[in-house]
């Protein structure tokens, strides 16, 4: 078995998260999160579709995590990451924060944005 470092550039991990929060590279965010290679913030949840549209030109995959369990994303929002040509991907937000932290690891042009579980 081979073991690597992993360097995490402006991107920040996933370290945790509970009900209602998250930790993120250090910063615990209380309600829907946003991270990625513009940094770390607080979301304002499938309405701030300006804060995704922002990472159009920074990433290849959003991964959307919709809390405790898989949901439908609001097809508005949907249809307005389609058109801004960011691929999604919707899953629960435990399994998306795992996801992008794997590949974060590998350097991938990643973002993730959390609702709460």
């Amino acid at each position: 078995m081979r073991l690597n470092e992993i360097e995490f550039t402006e991107a920040k991990p996933v370290e945790g998260y509970g009900p209602g929060f998250f930790r993120i590279g250090g910063t615990v965010i209380e309600g829907p999160a946003l991270t990625g290679p513009l940094g770390t913030a607080l979301w304002g949840g499938y309405e701030d579709s300006a804060a995704l549209l922002a990472l159009a030109d920074h990433v290849d995959v959003l991964f959307l995590g919709t809390g405790a369990e898989i949901a439908h994303i609001p097809e508005a929002c949907r249809t307005a990451l389609d058109e801004a040509g960011i691929g999604v991907e919707v899953m629960s937000s435990p399994s998306a924060a795992r996801t992008y932290n794997v590949l974060l690891s590998e350097g991938r042009r990643i973002a993730l944005a959390m609702m709460p579980v």
